[in-house]
């Protein structure tokens, strides 16, 4: 019974050594795998920052952005803001803040606000298909005034 009773004792020994083992092999691929994941992070990082860098150099994505909502315009002026001021996103966070007033305030009249509320919408559509246009276009009638009125922005 004594021995075996040992050779129990010895093969349990067998067994925790051969676990611990394992776990140790185990922890070192975890390990390897946490490695290579932090540098394929790092490597993701560096990418989207680049990338968000040049979509930032790029007036056009602003312009768009500045005609998606008054959100989309407070975002654009946001991006267009501090030493990189981009004079082609300007230019339309310039109409798109002039249409908007003038829409705004147009709605305010009764009878034919509508109406001119639906001129407005039509400016903007053509300045949204300006700055897709990658041309500086100014909406007619009011467009140059947007430019003169708004020219800090």
């Amino acid at each position: 019974m004594m021995s075996d009773n040992k050779k129990f004792s010895d093969d349990l020994d067998d067994m925790l050594g051969d676990a611990k083992e394992g776990a140790k092999k185990a922890a070192d691929k975890a390990g390897d795998f946490a490695e290579g994941a932090k540098e394929k992070a790092k490597e993701f990082a560096n990418e989207f920052s680049e990338d968000a860098k040049k979509v930032l150099a790029d007036g056009k994505n602003v312009a768009i952005i500045a005609h998606i909502t008054p959100i989309g315009w407070i975002i654009a002026l946001v991006m267009n803001s501090g030493e990189k001021k981009n004079e082609y996103a300007s230019f339309y966070i310039r109409q798109v803040l002039g249409l908007g007033i003038l829409s705004l305030l147009s709605s305010l009249i009764p009878g034919i606000g509508w109406a001119i509320s639906i001129i407005f919408t039509v400016l903007w559509i053509l300045s949204l298909i300006g700055a897709l246009s990658d041309e500086k276009k100014p909406t007619p009638i009011l467009g140059e005034k947007f430019q003169e009125w708004f020219k800090s922005l």
